[in-house]
């Protein structure tokens, strides 16, 4: 395993116990067997571990929804995919970024960051919207189904699903299928 492999590891394990706020990169290196200069040949700071820890080590998800064809499979199994994958995007990166919003500094260093690389979490909702106005031209949803609200309406249930999980682990299962028979109707699928 490289050296920048093992930082992005040991990185994801400490932003998961301590959080992205609380974590440092002395720690970070230590934990992953490094000095901190040599985290810092690899990153050149905090928030751009952050980011590549988001982007490399995390479940994948924008690319999931980047990978829809419209008019393959269904909408309904294309947005259950989605919506499953989304929760588990969630709920995995909760424990790391929930404590960005407690410190301004680091939030706007990371805005900064997300900027720079192109990224974000509008991009989510900016490709599913894409993939539902596809669809729409298709003529596979309504022609009266309005796609940005759909696709917020659809993350958003993921995105609260997956924050109440992190206080009860015993949250109802099957919350995609639930999502998607419950726009259904919008969608006139």
């Amino acid at each position: 395993m490289s050296t920048r492999d093992r930082i992005l590891d040991a990185a994801v394990a400490v932003m998961r116990e301590r959080g992205l706020a609380h974590a440092t990169t002395k720690e970070i290196a230590r934990a992953a067997g490094f000095s901190e200069a040599t985290l810092y040949k690899h990153f050149t700071d905090k928030t751009e571990l952050f980011v590549r820890v988001l982007s490399e080590r995390l479940p994948r998800f924008v690319p999931i929804v980047d990978q829809l064809r419209p008019g393959d499979a269904t909408v309904a199994d294309n947005l259950r995919a989605v919506a499953a994958a989304a929760i588990e995007f969630y709920t995995d990166s909760f424990p790391i970024s929930g404590s960005i919003f407690a410190e301004p500094k680091v939030l706007d260093a990371h805005r900064v960051g997300l900027r720079r690389a192109g990224s974000g979490p509008h991009k989510a909702n900016e490709s599913l919207t894409a993939y539902l106005a596809a669809e729409q031209e298709l003529g596979r949803i309504r022609a009266d189904a309005d796609p940005p609200t759909l696709a917020a309406l659809l993350l958003g249930a993921c995105f609260q699903h997956a924050f109440l999980r992190q206080f009860d682990d015993d949250v109802e299962p099957g919350a995609a299928d639930r999502f998607v028979a419950a726009l259904a109707p919008a969608l006139g699928l």
